[in-house]
């Protein structure tokens, strides 16, 4: 027979701007209060990151904070927060515990496991096994992970080109990888209709100038640089063209003198982060995502909602996402030119690409809404709960 109610614990780095905080806040806050008491355990943001918690507070979630927990590696800050959560799974009593992103995942685990917690589930929604740190400091984050998953009841992913990197990778082996997309409130994203106008009057982007947009954190995996190189080609061939960066972070000073640089300065905005994402959608005529690595990346997920089309690099991810030719083209990664090819192929096809934002609005309606991802993970606890024996 099921505890009632199932007591979850939910634990993440960090909510800073991006996929994995609203996918944590949507769970804690909209899984059925009836059968469910949840909390989500988080660290805090680096000072240019943003972060989510005003959506956690329009959800009513309120994080609780766990000392040490953040982005930066430090044994110091690792112990503090296993001994915190430690102790605070041994009050709490958790059903369940949940962990997303790699830190929160390892000590989080690893405090689940010192207390005795029935389940444990650790979604990865990306990894950092590739394009973020040396080969021995890979090798030794692979190592953990192999032994992390042993003791995890189920490992999920946010996508199939995920998984079978894991299971490539020697974690968690076959069968034990479940995936379950992100699922995010889209309702804005498909409210739109058409152009909005305000970003152009900001920009000072007559409506018929050319506009392509990237949004993302300005973190060295996102390749911003492959992005501005991008934009000087298109800009050569297509003199009226303008570009938005949207988003903030540590390489934003560097970023801004390379475009300066590069005299592109008139040309490449750089907006910071953004509340009004439905507006910024609506003007872009083409999206860009230029990363080294991906899992699900919410921007083409909200541009595709938008009805935008989007020209991506082929990592991670970004494959399950976009299909060449169909609601996007899909470009190699480390490579401007390819990517510039591709935005002025759409930049001259306004058929294409109304057609490619259609079929992208129509991939992402139902399969990453909320309404979804609560469905299946409400399933999932119940399924694991059960084979427990609880």
């Amino acid at each position: 027979m099921l505890p009632s109610p199932i007591r979850v614990a939910r634990v993440i780095a960090r909510l800073n701007v991006g996929g994995p905080a609203q996918h944590v806040i949507h769970l804690t806050g909209r899984l059925p209060r009836e059968r469910f008491e949840s909390v989500l355990l988080a660290g805090r943001e680096g000072p240019a990151e943003g972060n989510m918690r005003d959506l956690a507070a329009r959800s009513a979630v309120q994080p609780i904070a766990v000392p040490g927990l953040g982005r930066p590696l430090s044994p110091v800050d690792d112990v503090r927060s296993l001994v915190f959560l430690t102790r605070f799974f041994r009050r709490f009593r958790p059903h369940i515990v949940h962990t997303h992103t790699a830190k929160a995942g390892a000590v989080g685990r690893l405090a689940a496991r010192l207390t005795g917690v029935p389940v444990i589930v650790h979604t990865y929604h990306g990894h950092v096994f590739h394009g973020y740190f040396s080969s021995p400091a890979t090798s030794a984050f692979l190592a953990v992970e192999r032994w992390l998953a042993r003791s995890t009841t189920r490992l999920l992913t946010v996508s199939e080109s995920v998984k079978h990197d894991l299971e490539r990778y020697g974690i968690g082996g076959r069968g034990r990888i479940a995936v379950v997309a992100l699922g995010l409130d889209l309702d804005r994203f498909l409210a739109g209709e058409g152009r909005d106008g305000r970003l152009r009057r900001e920009l000072g982007a007559a409506d018929g100038r050319p506009l392509v947009g990237i949004v993302a954190r300005l973190a060295p995996i996102k390749r911003h640089e492959d992005f501005i190189a991008a934009t000087a080609a298109v800009a050569a061939r297509m003199p009226g063209a303008m570009f938005a960066i949207v988003g903030d972070g540590e390489r934003r000073d560097v970023l801004e003198a390379l475009t300066r640089q590069r005299g592109l300065a008139e040309r490449v905005r750089f907006l910071g982060w953004r509340r009004d994402l439905e507006a910024i959608y609506a003007d872009l005529d083409v999206v860009a995502l230029t990363s080294a690595n991906e899992g699900s990346p919410v921007s083409l997920i909200e541009a595709m909602a938008a009805s935008r089309p989007v020209v991506a690099t082929a990592v991670g991810g970004v494959p399950d996402l976009v299909t060449h030719g169909e609601n996007g083209l899909l470009v190699e990664p480390g490579n401007p030119s390819a990517t510039a090819d591709a935005l002025v192929t759409l930049l001259g096809d306004d058929q294409r690409r109304r057609a490619m934002g259609e079929a992208g609005r129509r991939r992402v309606r139902h399969a990453y809404g909320v309404d979804r991802l609560v469905s299946d993970i409400d399933r999932l606890y119940t399924h694991l709960l059960d084979a427990r024996g609880s």
